[in-house]
C-alpha cells in the first residue's frame, strides 16, 4: 500500500545521509556551534540575500514555533492566525501552554488579510483582554494554498503600521517558492516579516528547521529562550550537515520542485476525470472532493489522510506528494482512480 498521508514518511535524501556519516566520523564542536552549522547559516544567508539575520537551527516546527512566539510575545500578548493554522489545530495547543492565546479567523483558503486581522484588533481594546501582538501565517497553508508577493506585502505593511510581528510557519515554504505561481523569494521573506522559518523535515531532511529572525529586537537572547525550551541540540552538527547540504547547491528547491510535480500529475488527472477540490492549492498538498464509495474503494490500495465530510455522501481527502514519490506510484493511482471511476 503506497501512502500519500504526508511528506515526511520517508527518512531523508542519499546526499544527506552520505554527509551525515561523514561528519559522524568528525568530532565537532557541540550546542550549533560547529562549523557546519555555522557554515550552513551562512548559506542561508548568502542565499536571502541578507548578512544581518539571525539562523537558528532547531529540530521540528512544532518546536518552533513554540519557542519563536514565546520569545517574542510578552506575557499579556496573543498570537492571530486562520482557524486551520498549524499552531491552532495541530499543535496540541503548545502555544497556549507558554501562556499565549492564539485568536483565530475564519478564511476560506487558508491566508489572512488586513481586513482579517483587523477585525481581530477590533475585538480587543483594553487590559481585561489579551493584546494581539503577532500574525502567524503559513506559506504554503496548511490547505495547499499560497501567498504571493501583493498579498504577504499588504499583510506586512498592515502589520508594521499596527505594531504587530508577522512570523511565517515554513514547514513546507519550499513547496510553496518552486510552485508555478510563486512570485516570492527568500529575499521577499526576509523583508517582508519580523521572522520565518525554513523547513527542512518536510522536504529531505530527517529532521529540523531553519528560524530566521529579521527584527533586530526579536534576535537579543534568543538563544537563552531556545536553551530553556528544550531546542539547543547538543549534537547541534547533526542539524547543521543537513541544511549546509541542501543550501549548498540547489537541492532544497530541486526537491520541492519535483513534490510539486507530482501533485500537479495527480491533481490534473483527479479534475481531468470531473471532481472539484476543497481549495485551489498549487502545491504538494491536494484535497480533492470525492464520493465517499471512491474514497473507500482508493483505500483498499492507498494510505491518505480524510479531511472533511463535504456531505451526505462526498468527503475531501488530502494527498500529498513528497521529494521521494515515484512518477510510477503517482501513475498507479491514476490509473487505479480512475478505473474506479468508470
Amino acid at each position: 500500500m503506497y501512502s500519500f498521508r504526508n511528506d515526511y514518511s520517508e527518512g531523508a535524501h542519499p546526499r544527506i545521509l552520505e554527509a551525515l556519516a561523514k561528519a559522524s566520523l568528525e568530532q565537532n564542536a557541540v550546542y550549533g556551534n560547529d562549523r557546519h552549522s555555522l557554515h550552513a547559516a551562512e548559506l542561508i544567508r548568502q542565499r536571502i540575500g541578507r548578512d544581518d539575520v539571525a539562523v537558528h537551527f532547531l529540530e521540528g516546527g512544532t518546536q518552533t514555533n513554540l519557542t519563536a512566539i514565546s520569545a517574542f510575545l510578552r506575557p499579556y500578548q496573543a498570537a492571530v492566525a486562520a482557524e486551520t493554522g498549524h499552531i491552532n489545530v495541530h499543535e496540541t495547543g503548545a502555544i497556549e501552554a507558554t501562556g499565549h492565546k492564539v485568536l483565530t479567523v475564519h478564511t476560506e483558503d487558508g491566508t489572512l488579510t488586513p481586513k482579517m486581522v483587523q477585525e481581530v484588533l477590533d475585538g480587543h481594546t483594553d487590559e481585561h483582554m489579551v493584546r494581539p501582538k503577532l500574525v502567524y501565517v503559513s506559506d504554503s497553508t496548511e490547505i495547499g494554498t499560497i501567498y504571493t508577493k501583493a498579498s504577504l506585502s499588504a499583510l506586512s505593511e498592515f502589520c508594521r503600521a499596527n505594531q504587530l510581528y508577522l512570523y511565517l510557519d515554513g514547514a513546507r515554504l519550499a513547496s510553496a517558492l518552486t510552485c508555478g505561481e510563486n512570485d516570492l523569494t527568500l529575499r521577499d521573506l526576509a523583508d517582508l516579516t519580523d521572522a520565518f522559518y525554513i523547513g527542512g523535515t518536510k522536504n529531505a531532511a530527517l529532521l529540523g528547521e531553519a528560524l530566521v529572525i529579521c527584527n533586530p529586537e526579536l534576535k537579543e537572547d534568543f538563544r537563552y529562550m531556545q536553551k530553556q525550551r528544550g531546542a539547543v541540540a547538543a549534537k547541534g552538527m547533526v542539524l547543521g550537515v543537513q541544511f549546509e547540504e541542501l543550501f549548498r547547491d540547489h537541492l532544497y528547491f530541486d526537491l520541492a520542485k519535483h513534490a510539486n510535480e507530482m501533485a500537479a500529475f495527480l491533481r490534473e488527472g483527479i479534475a481531468g476525470a470531473g471532481f472539484q477540490f476543497l481549495a485551489p492549492s498549487p502545491t504538494n498538498q491536494i484535497f480533492p472532493i470525492l464520493p465517499d464509495t471512491l474514497i473507500e474503494k482508493l483505500r483498499e490500495k492507498y494510505g491518505f489522510e480524510f479531511w472533511a465530510k463535504i456531505d451526505a455522501s462526498t468527503s475531501a481527502i488530502r494527498l500529498v506528494t513528497s521529494w521521494a514519490t515515484p512518477k510510477s506510484e503517482a501513475e498507479a493511482f491514476m490509473k487505479d482512480f480512475l478505473s474506479f471511476v468508470r
